[in-house]
């Protein structure tokens, strides 16, 4: 049975903690604030490219791009974005479970020959990944840190580079994708080769531009920007992702530490009370033998 200072040191170990956790999720959501703001800055720009892409490619049909070029899928990339650090609740596990159930489920053959590459960013995905010995071509941990547009283009002109060369048949990003501070949706979404999202609209359109020098041209020189937009705003989403599931977990141990102190004071308060009355039993009981004697 616990004595009343192994309750007392247990009481001050969990405040001690609830501090720690309360720290951590005023620290989140101090950052929290500048990463929604980043990736809301990011959003229009990645949409309008996406949006002027779209309205071309509904003109031109036979664009001479190899971004485009869909062919039998022998080698397979998927690029997982999770966290370099824990205490966020279930973000990580969460896109790490995607993209294992998509390589279970989708590329089980191709990954039986060895030929699914992991493209691992955040330290989490990458030692998940290396422990049960998938194949890794890229791993970038710490990036988060200091997360800047630089890394996106690198590793986008990485891959695109390698699915020219046809040495990767399709590349696949699972990330978490932001939507509050309580909840995060785990997408998985093709970004090359690239398939154009042409809607009734922009088949319909009446609207004429003039384009110079011409369309292909604008084409060609938009596809590196769009591709890079889509990996900048995925970083952009499950950074802020992260830092949301960090703030619920933060909130939810504090109060799960709230309650645990206010057992265990309940538990010390009855500890201490039993004590106080087997003392004045023992002081009553020989007071009685005092007097008989």
């Amino acid at each position: 049975m616990a004595t009343l200072r192994d309750i007392k040191r247990r009481i001050v170990g969990v405040t001690n903690t609830q501090q720690i956790t309360k720290a951590m999720k005023m620290v989140a959501a101090a950052r929290l604030r500048r990463a929604q703001e980043n990736m809301i800055n990011a959003r229009p720009y990645s949409r309008k490219i996406e949006s002027v892409l779209n309205n071309l490619l509904s003109m031109e049909k036979n664009v001479p791009s190899p971004l485009f070029e869909k062919r039998e899928v022998e080698n397979v990339a998927v690029v997982v974005i999770t966290s370099d650090r824990g205490l966020c609740g279930g973000f990580n596990m969460n896109a790490i479970r995607q993209a294992e159930d998509l390589i279970k489920d989708e590329y089980a053959e191709l990954n039986k020959s060895g030929n699914v590459a992991l493209y691992c960013v955040g330290k989490k995905g990458l030692d998940h990944f290396t422990r049960r010995n998938y194949k890794i071509d890229g791993g970038y941990p710490g990036i988060f840190s200091d997360l800047k547009f630089e890394f996106a283009s690198k590793l986008v002109l990485d891959i695109s580079n390698k699915f020219i060369n046809g040495r990767i048949d399709q590349v696949v990003v699972v990330y978490n994708e932001f939507k509050s501070v309580a909840q995060q949706n785990v997408l998985k979404k093709q970004l090359l080769p690239i398939e154009p999202e042409i809607s009734e609209s922009s088949k319909n359109s009446v609207t004429e531009f003039i384009y110079e020098p011409d369309k292909i041209s604008i084409i060609s020189s938009l596809l590196p920007k769009y591709l890079n937009a889509k990996m900048w705003t995925a970083l952009l989403d499950s950074y802020a992702a992260e830092l949301g599931a960090r703030m619920t977990a933060m909130d939810m141990a504090t109060e799960n530490a709230k309650d645990l102190i206010r057992s265990l004071q309940i538990t010390y308060n009855k500890e201490r009370q039993a004590s106080i009355t087997g003392e004045i039993l023992e002081i009553v009981s020989g007071a009685n033998a005092l007097k008989e004697a």
